[in-house]
């Protein structure tokens, strides 16, 4: 089996938010899993519909039919925190994190 992967880090959203929308889409067809991205309604759909086509470009790259290509592998890990505070009551501060992801993606050959 050929593997292709493709990996995007330090992506401006909250793993929680990309991991919701990459069980939809893990184990499928490539094919069948760039419709369901284009259907759902998340920030996340587009960010993993680019990296997946960056995926096939991939595999286009090394002469891989992208017809019987399937997605083996789609995780989603924390990436750095960009750390703000905000302005709270009585002269205190609250934390904000704002969150980013690191995702890879590898699709395989279905044999």
């Amino acid at each position: 089996m050929t593997e292709v992967t493709a990996q995007l880090h330090h992506a401006r959203i909250s793993p929680q938010k990309v991991r919701l929308v990459a069980n939809a889409v893990r184990g499928l067809s490539a094919a069948a899993a760039a419709v369901r991205l284009k259907t759902l309604e998340t920030k996340a759909a587009p960010i993993l519909a680019k990296l997946l086509a960056s995926a096939l470009a991939n595999a286009k790259n090394r002469n891989l039919d992208a017809t019987n290509l399937r997605i083996q592998t789609l995780t989603v890990d924390g990436g750095p925190m960009l750390k703000r505070t905000t302005q709270k009551a009585h002269g205190r501060a609250a934390p904000i994190r704002r969150r980013t992801s690191h995702i890879s993606l590898t699709l395989v050959t279905a044999a």
